[in-house]
């Protein structure tokens, strides 16, 4: 396949059918791939369900996580009352010096890279990027993302033994709630410990799955859009310095960025009774995927969709979600990402790749270029 047909697998059916029927490990699942199509199934919530425990990713996690995720698996009233208990938290972002500590952090990592002969990306750069970024969010040390660095790249399935990483995440998760300062603690876990809804305590299953969520959710997404990022501007040097400085053309290029990158192919809905998708009849607990990457390369929606253009506008793109059920944490991938444009064009003068091997997403009917698995740079101030 080309790199054209790698960024977009999915043209060819979106243009001929809208539909993709699809095998993931045994399982057939039609592909919602036009844009208004999935976000009209986004929005309905009480066909295409997400009341499914395990289910909502594809391939789905029941080998690897033994906890729903909170709030995105579940749907509503529950999911908005799970989503509301924890929007003071990802909302942190907007706060002028929770930017300013972001800066900070992509700053110093910049400076350590400027003064190496070289800098791998994917694990040397990005990945305590997430991390240490996550710190800030949760209201905890810095030194915590030390242990969460040492998961990799995706707490499931970066390496061969997929459960023994789950069960490493889970307690993790359950030895920090158990040392949180119910009382005086200000830190995530303390807050999920003294967290109500619907007038109740939280069970200890219902606090897991949210931090399950949070700390698998939007790691390797944001590993995979920084180190494309990077990459891009290293090939692309006049338009870094187009951006530097001027805030409003960075934040189209970011959202650009989602859209071409769309970090996250898919994601899965459960039917809660039979329905049609084309000519396909999906039957009562069967699954269908809402794939926003075919959606972000809607040739109806978007001008020449496989080009990057970082002043697209306007740019309706699903690279967060859509529906109620959009991405929590995207003000924060916001923040990072913003912050990583505009320090690399105010910290780098050149940024020279040395190496790159690609991370495929590779399933039975498509093949998909989703970020590196690894990306060897220089960088010179």
């Amino acid at each position: 396949m080309s790199d054209q047909d790698c960024i977009d697998p999915f043209r060819a059916e979106r243009q001929a059918h809208g539909i993709l029927i699809a095998d993931f490990v045994g399982e057939t699942i039609p592909m919602i791939l036009r844009h208004a199509d999935v976000r009209q199934a986004a929005k309905d919530w009480t066909i295409f369900s997400s009341d499914a425990p395990m289910r909502v990713p594809i391939p789905s996690e029941e080998g690897v996580r033994s906890v729903r995720q909170l709030p995105i698996e579940a749907d509503p009233p529950l999911h908005t009352q799970f989503r509301d208990l924890l929007k003071p938290i990802f909302l942190r972002p907007l706060a002028a010096d929770y930017q300013v500590r972001i800066d900070a952090l992509i700053a110093r990592l910049i400076e350590a890279a400027t003064a190496q002969p070289e800098i791998e990306i994917v694990r040397g750069f990005a990945l305590p990027l997430q991390s240490r970024a996550l710190t800030y969010l949760l209201g905890m040390p810095e030194k915590a993302a030390e242990e969460w660095i040492s998961w990799g790249t995706h707490v499931f399935h970066d390496g061969e033994d997929s459960t023994g990483k789950g069960e490493t995440l889970d307690r993790y998760i359950r030895g920090a709630l158990d040392a949180a300062d119910v009382v005086h603690g200000t830190d995530f876990f303390a807050i999920l410990r003294r967290a109500t809804v619907d007038g109740r305590a939280l069970t200890i299953d219902e606090m897991v799955g949210i931090a399950n969520l949070t700390f698998a959710g939007g790691r390797d997404t944001v590993i995979h859009s920084v180190s494309r990022i990077i990459a891009y501007f290293a090939a692309h040097r006049e338009e870094l310095a187009a951006l530097a400085g001027d805030h409003k053309r960075i934040a189209f290029a970011t959202e650009e960025f989602v859209r071409f990158i769309s970090p996250l192919t898919h994601i899965g809905r459960v039917c809660a009774h039979s329905t049609q998708l084309g000519s396909h009849d999906v039957q009562a607990d069967e699954r269908i995927s809402l794939c926003w990457a075919s959606a972000n390369h809607d040739e109806r929606v978007f001008e020449d969709p496989g080009v990057v253009r970082l002043d697209r506008s306007p740019n309706p793109h699903l690279g967060f979600g859509s529906g109620v059920h959009n991405c929590l944490g995207a003000t924060q991938a916001r923040a990072i990402l913003r912050s990583l444009i505009q320090q690399l064009a105010t910290r780098t003068s050149a940024i020279t790749v040395l190496g790159e091997e690609r991370q495929y997403e590779e399933q039975t009917d498509y093949r998909r270029w989703v970020g590196f698995e690894s990306l060897l740079v220089h960088m010179e101030r």
